[in-house]
């Protein structure tokens, strides 16, 4: 079932709490508001899409040291930082460890909401793409040796003469194993078949 992407707001001022929920409700983008990021961590559900924004300066834990905190964990999430004039460095640095964006108090209205939707679009797209290369991982996964060795031998551009060489078999049973990979892997084409191959080897490298 698909959730849907809802936008987390961390701010211990009530009042600004408040007039982000009604701001953000207006453009109906679902809200919900903590007043601390511990607050916000005992509720977190990294399969949750959407994103966050969040106040730079908190009692107790900062935005900074929640952005940390999430980092370790892995979390996707956007993250939006809404800052005062005096915490800009604070700020960059927070985009520098990869903080979607800031915005510097007062804002217009409509410069959250469009950061919020980018930051929400963005988070929509990490997580196709982390669908998909667990279903390619899964297919790939389905394979058999032979057909394994068959797939990285047709990525590596070789021809069916030259694979059928490499595995000591004829070309007929090549371009059969050849075929049941095109079809294990949903691969229409071979630029298709040698894009999940790249897929692949990234998520092996991140991992």
């Amino acid at each position: 079932m698909n959730r849907i992407p809802t936008v987390d707001v961390v701010d211990d001022d009530d009042a600004v709490r408040s007039s982000l929920r009604l701001l953000l409700k207006s453009v109906g983008l679902p809200t919900v508001t903590y007043e601390s990021a511990r607050d916000f961590l005992a509720g977190y559900d990294a399969d949750q899409p959407g994103c966050l924004v969040l106040d730079v300066r908190m009692p107790g834990m900062s935005g900074p040291e929640l952005q940390e905190e999430l980092n370790r964990r892995g979390a996707m999430i956007p993250v939006i930082f809404v800052t005062g004039h005096g915490d800009i460095p604070m700020a960059v640095e927070a985009m520098q460890h990869g903080a979607f964006d800031f915005l510097q108090k007062p804002f217009r209205d409509q410069d959250l909401i469009t950061r919020v939707q980018k930051a929400l679009e963005l988070d929509g797209q990490n997580r196709g793409e982390l669908k998909e290369a667990s279903l390619i991982r899964e297919r790939f996964e389905s394979l058999t040796p032979r057909e394994r060795e068959v797939f990285q031998l047709v990525t590596d551009g070789k021809a069916n003469k030259v694979m059928a060489g490499d595995l000591g078999v004829s070309q007929r049973t090549v371009e059969i194993h050849r075929a049941r990979v095109m079809e294990k892997m949903g691969a229409k084409s071979l630029a298709q078949l040698v894009r999940m191959s790249l897929d692949l080897a990234k998520s092996n490298g991140a991992s």
